[in-house]
């Protein structure tokens, strides 16, 4: 027996997520292989801190700190809220504690300052260089998208949590 004709309404058709374009762990990760692949095709020689314990130490502490004080926070605050870090699926409830209290988005910037940390580590410019460009990746094609979704879905609550709260710092 055939099923009835369900009219086509937006709550049917869209999907209740934001329609974020690339997958974000990606984009961070693709900067830091392409800097080294730059790196290593054409060396550029310009060292960020001489060699020596406090590169390594820097660069690791940016690194460890922003997963810890940002990524990791931010994900067990959205977990438990009972909602999922991954943008592709419904976000329930804005969060305004811990680190969404700096930055709306706390796991791009976390994303953004594991680069730095590792062209400190590796002493390469390349991945400084390329650093705004994944900013610019994640703010056109993950932020924006996230941003308009949870305005069309909490309106003037998340437009009164855009006006307190900056985007990235």
């Amino acid at each position: 027996m055939a099923e009835p004709d369900v009219p086509k309404t937006s709550s049917n058709t869209e999907k209740d997520a934001a329609a974020v374009r690339i997958f974000p762990p990606g984009v961070p990760l693709g900067t830091v292989v392409a800097g080294a692949g730059l790196e290593w095709i054409w060396p550029v020689g310009l060292r960020l801190l001489p060699d020596g314990p406090l590169r390594y130490w820097l660069g690791g502490a940016i690194i460890l700190g922003s997963i810890y004080f940002l990524g990791f926070r931010a994900v067990s605050m959205m977990r438990r809220s009972g909602q999922s870090e991954n943008p592709y699926k419904t976000t329930t409830e804005i969060i305004e504690k811990g680190p969404y209290r700096l930055t709306r988005n706390p796991m791009y910037l976390q994303m953004v300052l594991i680069c730095i940390g590792f062209a400190i580590l590796l002493a390469n410019i390349w991945i400084i260089v390329l650093t705004p460009v994944c900013s610019l990746l994640l703010h056109f094609l993950v932020i924006l998208p996230e941003e308009e979704y949870l305005e069309r879905k909490f309106g003037g609550k998340y437009l009164a949590y855009k006006k307190r709260v900056r985007r990235w710092i």
